[in-house]
């Protein structure tokens, strides 16, 4: 940072700074949407919900664009070079929170896809909160070869707000305890060591991905509704928030803009 300037990144709608580089070569550049989802249920309690009618035309709508849905470590690794390319039409599904209706009603409209998910889990509410999973719907999920659980810090607070309400070196201890004892307690329930994180409510900055670099994360995720592209920052990778209102044509829209590319790839 320069001239102590602190580099906030709202990434709820919003395009995360990624320099002029970046910007310049968007256009061309191969992308990748990595979808996250939150509630499933009948019918729609809150804006986080998705019916499962819309879910369903969801799944409807990969398959009939013809979409390779691949695990998000290898998305990760494309942008950080391990991987030379990933294949056409690719996609990558994650879910945020690990809200029980994930095992219950998502889990189970997926099992005949085969498809991998990434779910992002703060470990306080599992097998506590009443909307969460239990440890051992995590496990079962997790067995199947298909789930893949990662840190969405302990206990999902809203980071740059409690930098603003903290001292620098309380904040420091702060944040650190979140990024270590959610990946702590998720491989001390689940046998997994997770390498990458979500950051709550999609918001960060740069001491936030600093610190998540150093812990031995691999990549962290906001949001951005923009898809991940090679010149994205790693530790804020963006994802697209998916509502109940992301009927089929738009996420058909969606996608079909980001495939205008895979030429490319």
């Amino acid at each position: 940072m320069t001239g102590g300037r602190r580099r906030f990144i709202t990434l709820l709608g919003g395009a995360a700074w990624a320099g002029p580089f970046a910007q310049a070569s968007a256009a061309a550049a191969p992308r990748v949407p990595v979808l996250v989802y939150h509630r499933f249920a009948a019918t729609v309690a809150d804006s986080m919900t998705v019916r499962e009618t819309t879910f369903e035309a969801h799944l409807r709508v990969l398959r009939e664009l013809r979409c390779t849905v691949v695990p998000l470590t290898d998305v990760v690794a494309w942008r950080r070079g391990e991987l030379a390319q990933l294949p056409p039409r690719a996609v990558a599904l994650t879910a945020d929170d690990a809200h029980r209706s994930q095992a219950e009603v998502m889990a189970p409209m997926l099992r005949d896809t085969g498809w991998p998910v990434t779910l992002f889990v703060y470990p306080s509410a599992v097998s506590n909160a009443s909307y969460a999973m239990t440890w051992d719907q995590l496990a079962a999920l997790q067995a199947t070869g298909r789930y893949r659980i990662e840190s969405h810090t302990y206990w999902h607070p809203h980071l740059p707000r409690e930098r603003r309400a903290r001292t620098a070196a309380d904040f420091e201890r702060f944040a650190t305890s979140q990024l270590v004892q959610s990946r702590d307690r998720l491989r001390e329930r689940l046998g997994a060591r997770p390498t990458l994180l979500a950051w709550p409510f999609g918001m960060t900055d740069d001491g936030l991905m600093a610190l998540a670099a150093r812990l031995g994360y691999e990549a962290s995720f906001a949001l951005g509704n923009r898809d991940v592209s090679l010149h994205d920052e790693l530790q804020a990778l963006p994802r697209h928030l998916v509502t109940d209102a992301m009927g089929a044509g738009p996420l058909t829209r969606l996608l079909e803009q980001a495939f205008a590319t895979d030429r490319d790839r």
